[in-house]
């Protein structure tokens, strides 16, 4: 299999949902293969160590088996890689679950309709 550019690989085995995802998590510094920072133009093949930081300071670590450059289907895609991460602790799941219930509840649930809106520029203008 010929070598496959870093952010494509990324985008087709299902890591990120799209290409400029990665790209941006490889700019970013999210990205490692093989013990270095990777910049999203970097071929990856076969036996290449990935390492994907997360967010709330979690590791993703992927040996790459094979490489493709076209959409795959989610199972195929999973063949791609060996996902050796280790499994999160108790405590981890439930710090998780708690972050995504106080994001639930910092975010407001709907946008604000015609009325508020007007209310919100007469407020803001000082009307």
């Amino acid at each position: 299999m010929d070598p496959v550019r870093l952010d494509v690989w990324l985008d087709v085995a299902c890591v990120f949902k799209t290409r400029s995802e990665a790209q941006k998590a490889c700019k970013l510094g999210k990205v490692s293969v093989n013990g270095q920072l990777a910049k999203p133009h970097r071929e990856v093949k076969a036996g290449d160590r990935l390492i994907v930081q997360r967010p709330l300071g979690r590791k993703q670590l992927l040996t790459v088996l094979g490489t493709a450059d076209q959409s795959l289907s989610r199972a195929e895609a999973r063949r791609l890689y060996d996902d050796t991460s280790p499994r999160p602790t108790a405590e981890a799941i439930e710090l998780r679950k708690l972050e995504r219930l106080y994001r639930a509840a910092a975010t407001p649930a709907t946008r604000p309709d015609r009325d508020q809106r007007r209310t919100l520029r007469r407020l803001k203008r000082g009307e």
